[in-house]
């Protein structure tokens, strides 16, 4: 119950909620151009998308196209420092958060 308690407080603040909202529409923009230039499933998109931006890169899916590959260039460029952004501002707050917070029992 907690996790889902410390969730909507995280969500109830605007800095956040801006940054969430951000992070899911580069996402969104990925996995949409991935899916109709690369014509990879929804799900492929997706899972490129964030494994891209996260920088992980297992190297099983790249562009193929032209196009592909420029988007990719422009949308690491764009989206790392939003994604690193959103990653240390989930991590910050969730570290700033009392322990004692967590042994409450509801």
């Amino acid at each position: 119950m907690i996790i889902f308690k410390t969730i909507i407080s995280f969500l109830k603040d605007k800095h956040y909620n801006s940054l969430l909202i951000a992070t899911v529409i580069v996402l969104a923009v990925g996995t949409t151009t991935y899916h109709y230039l690369e014509h990879w499933t929804w799900l492929d998109s997706l899972y490129f998308s964030i494994i891209t931006l996260t920088t992980i890169g297992y190297g099983d899916f790249s562009p193929q196209t032209d196009w592909g590959k420029i988007f990719t260039i422009v949308y690491i460029i764009v989206g790392v420092g939003l994604i690193l952004t959103f990653i240390n501002t989930v991590y910050n707050h969730f570290k700033n958060i009392p322990k004692d917070h967590f042994n409450h029992k509801n």
